[in-house]
């Protein structure tokens, strides 16, 4: 044992489980654990502009290196300001430590008014936490951090929890330190992977649907080794694409919907409606398994809460997805699963009808991805805003290298892009990462340009101006007859960037971006890209009508009971 502060303890536990950089907004109640990592070698902090900031940054790291992302926030009202980058991690079972300060011990709970005061603070992110805890004295702290850690790194990872008052940070005691948490990889038991392989190897046109988890487990390698030794292909949902890379010939793309509202995502989904069998890994099955009931879904998932949860015709293996794959793929040999001719020429066929309707519908998001296409390095990281360039990405934006496809999930948040983007960027600063904007959400977290600016990381933001929440307006004019507090007043974005010591361009066409974009990567500095654009559309074919039929749109039946 040694004695030291609890700021201490926090931050010699947080470098024994090889954490290099905290985000965050210094602040009374954690001034114990600034001076720690001030005074601590090996671990730096970067000071955001605002909390939100600091969230998004430790998810965008953690997605960016595939290690925890941390987040250092005051209590109360800072951590309410950061609880959107913890849903948004949560969304996308990404592993981000928050550490939050509280009120001195012997006020919590007595409702006497103290600065950042807020009621049962763990409960106010309990929804979007898979783990919390209290660390009220130093010697308390290293079995906090190592129980944080295990949880991040076992069963699903998503955001965990420590709360610290500020005696804690300060106060010295004997602390006991302890080595970083180990993660054994769960894998099912032999029978249960000898059951599925046999079902496997029976199927006439098995289907391997991946997704997230593929990522969270590294198990991209595993993944393309399964579809490649079997003849199975692959379709991805949007947290998993870039597991398998979209120009390998089993590999049929990203999304599907059921709803048909793209005539190229119904190809997928009929894709997915011929299929026997569906090999799910790492994947929520949010919409249900599209091909239904009359299929059987082999689920590989480290979360057993989502194991049977889409249908009765399951079997279920509870597993990490890496290993999982690793320990099935000889049963599957054994049963013969190796013996299936190739389906390289129908992927193909069904690729080349999904850029028939591409070129069909002559839309203009497609002719500016595909000019961004060829201006990015294969290997840049690529963090989508909520934007209409973010939603065509989903399917249209070929991924090819592992990780570097990132979005916001379900939570579909506006915003959280530009801060997510300067986390990856941190974690990789020898790759290119670009962040694809709008307007409407660059201004959520524009201001920290100046966290860009102040550490140097250079992120290039393509952001698209029409000076207006576009599509919110576009709905508004199309549903409810006519747009309504959706247009924007801005400032002109390349002074704006060039204020805080960035560098500003401008298109005067978007399909500039691509001599823009090569432009802004070799300035190795902080760019903003000022794309002005008008409406982009949505095909509104009558056979996609259902899509729009929706509860923000019109009333439900059985919404309001009798």
């Amino acid at each position: 044992m040694v004695v030291m502060s609890g700021g201490e303890a926090l931050v010699r536990s947080l470098t024994g489980e090889g954490v290099e950089v905290v985000f965050g907004v210094p602040g009374i109640q954690v001034y114990g654990i600034v001076a720690a990592l001030r005074d601590t070698p090996g671990i730096r902090m970067i000071t955001t502009r605002h909390e939100q900031a600091s969230t998004y940054m430790a998810d965008g790291y953690a997605r960016a290196s595939g290690k925890p992302g941390v987040a250092l926030v005051v209590p109360g009202v800072g951590l309410y300001n950061a609880a959107s980058g913890i849903a948004t991690a949560y969304a996308r079972s990404s592993p981000v430590l928050v550490i939050a300060g509280q009120i001195p011990r012997g006020a919590i709970g007595k409702n006497l008014g103290a600065v950042h005061e807020i009621a049962n603070q763990p409960g106010t992110v309990q929804s979007v936490t898979k783990w919390r805890r209290q660390a009220s004295r130093p010697r308390e702290v290293p079995d906090a951090v190592f129980e944080a850690f295990r949880q991040m790194r076992t069963g699903r990872p998503r955001p965990v929890l420590i709360e610290m008052p500020p005696e804690a940070g300060v106060e010295r005691e004997e602390v006991q330190l302890r080595q970083p948490a180990r993660a054994p990889r769960i894998v099912p038991n032999r029978e249960d992977l000898r059951e599925a392989a046999a079902i496997i190897a029976r199927a006439s046109a098995p289907l391997i649907f991946a997704g997230g988890g593929v990522a969270r487990s590294d198990a991209e390698a595993a993944l393309v080794k399964l579809a490649e030794a079997t003849n199975i292909p692959v379709v991805t949902s949007s947290g998993g694409k870039g597991t398998i890379p979209d120009d390998h010939p089993l590999s049929y793309g990203s999304c599907f919907s059921p709803r048909g509202e793209r005539q190229e995502m119904n190809q997928l989904f009929e894709v997915m409606q011929a299929a026997d069998v569906v090999i799910g890994i790492g994947a929520r099955f949010s919409l249900g398994n599209p091909a239904g009931e009359a299929s059987t879904l082999v689920n590989i998932n480290i979360d057993d809460s989502e194991l049977s949860r889409v249908q009765a015709n399951s079997v279920p293996l509870h597993g990490d997805a890496r290993a999982t794959i690793e320990a099935l793929l000889p049963f599957l040999i054994d049963a013969g699963a190796n013996e299936r001719p190739s389906p390289a020429e129908a992927v193909a066929a069904a690729r080349s009808l999904i850029a028939y309707y591409d070129i069909r519908l002559k839309e203009p998001q497609f002719a500016v991805l595909e000019a961004m296409q060829g201006a990015i390095p294969e290997d840049a990281f690529i963090v989508w805003d909520v934007t209409q360039f973010g939603y065509y990405a989903r399917t249209h934006y070929r991924v090819n290298h592992p990780k570097t496809y990132i979005d916001s999930g379900y939570q579909f948040n506006l915003g959280y892009a530009f801060p997510t983007a300067l986390g990856a960027k941190v974690a990789r600063p020898d790759r290119a990462v670009i962040c694809m904007a709008g307007d409407g959400g660059f201004m959520f977290n524009a201001s920290e340009l100046s966290t860009a600016v102040q550490y140097g990381i250079n992120v290039v933001t393509v952001l698209f101006r029409n000076d207006s929440y576009g599509n919110v307006a576009r709905d508004l004019d199309d549903a409810f007859g006519g747009s309504y507090g959706t247009n924007l007043h801005n400032p002109d974005f390349v002074k704006f960037a060039e204020s805080f010591g960035a560098v500003g361009m401008r298109a005067d066409d978007p399909l500039q971006l691509e001599t823009l974009i090569p432009r802004a990567l070799e300035r190795e500095a902080p760019v903003i890209i000022d794309v002005p654009f008008g409406e982009m559309p949505i095909p509104r074919a009558p056979q996609f009508a259902p899509f729009y039929n929706l509860p923000w749109t019109m009333p439900q039946e059985g919404l309001i009971g009798s």
